[in-house]
């Protein structure tokens, strides 16, 4: 299914925390819902570049203040080791939103990739980022009340496949920047042009193949 996942959003682009308490105080879940609405709202009203940076702004708004939860929940330690799972998998979703926010941002100033690509790319983020969202809404079973019901194994069970899902997903975010950012290289490359979008993303080494 993760492959599949992959798939639809390469072919967008080619075919232009701890506790209850940690819930309620902020909810992570909200977080990424608010950059999921904020990237799909870059796919449905940018028509330009301009439009599309000024559209990204409200995302990089809402990054922000996620990130001051996440650097927070970083400095939590000694966690039993449900908890911990629990923390690293939110965690998780912040190093997701920091992978899109940051590569994607990059992407807005780079001449080799047209407005209709940034939409498309934007809206292959938008589908990674809520299914890393659909495991949040699973762990927060877990940590409020409806999780009362379980077992200890039953939680367990939960929070280990949502911590192992939500690795395979940071991978495939990646995997799909990476992508993405090769072949802006690529045809930089056929440009003599390679220079200009090294001082962008930095040297490609292996990684964007």
């Amino acid at each position: 299914m993760k492959v599949k996942v992959l798939v639809l959003c390469m072919g967008c682009f080619f075919f232009s925390l701890t506790a209850k308490a940690q819930w309620v105080v902020t909810d992570p879940t909200n977080l990424a819902q608010g950059i999921i609405n904020a990237a799909k709202n870059i796919v449905q009203t940018s028509t330009t570049a301009t439009n599309m940076v000024k559209n990204f702004q409200e995302t990089v708004k809402i990054y922000q203040q996620g990130k001051e939860f996440y650097d927070g929940l970083r400095k939590v330690k000694n966690l039993v080791r449900d908890a911990r799972k629990v923390q690293q998998t939110i965690l998780m979703v912040g190093d997701i939103t920091d992978i899109y926010v940051n590569s994607f941002e990059r992407m807005l100033s780079d001449p080799y990739f047209t407005p209709e690509e940034l939409s498309a790319i934007a809206l292959g983020y938008t589908k990674l980022l809520e299914e890393s969202a659909h495991l949040l809404n699973d762990l927060k079973t877990v940590v409020n009340e409806n999780g009362l019901s379980m077992n200890d194994k039953e939680r367990m069970d939960i929070i280990d496949r949502c911590y192992t899902d939500m690795l395979q997903y940071r991978s495939l975010v990646q995997y799909y920047t990476n992508k993405n950012i090769g072949v802006s290289y690529l045809r930089a490359k056929k440009q003599n042009d390679i220079d200009r979008v090294m001082a962008l993303y930095g040297s490609p080494h292996e990684r964007y193949w």
